[in-house]
């Protein structure tokens, strides 16, 4: 199954990178790489996970505290946000688009 990183969840990637690149040199690459490996089993795994938040899937990152969230639409995944898990819910789900009809 194709999947799609929309603009606002490449966004979240930019900054989960950034953030962890300030802790420690490389580090930031690491959590690219644990994303996209996770990411990638959306091709595979994709609709197999819980569903939170007025319709979106959750994928919990194997490696780091965040958890992507998307749909199936039209045989696409498509990946709206990469959020950290330690926010507050409320926080979390004012990040996920509203309006989605299943």
């Amino acid at each position: 199954m194709r999947i799609r990183i929309l603009r606002s969840a490449g966004q979240d990637l930019i900054e989960g990178y950034r953030f962890y690149e300030r802790q420690a040199s490389g580090v930031g690459a690491y959590f690219l790489d644990a994303l996209y490996s996770d990411l990638d089993s959306l091709a595979i795994n994709a609709g197999v996970h819980a569903v939170h938040f007025d319709g979106y899937h959750r994928l919990l990152s194997k490696r780091f505290p965040f958890a992507v969230y998307y749909r199936i639409e039209h045989d696409e995944v498509r990946v709206y946000a990469v959020l950290d898990c330690r926010r507050q819910p409320a926080w979390i789900r004012s990040k996920l688009p509203k309006g989605f009809e299943e």
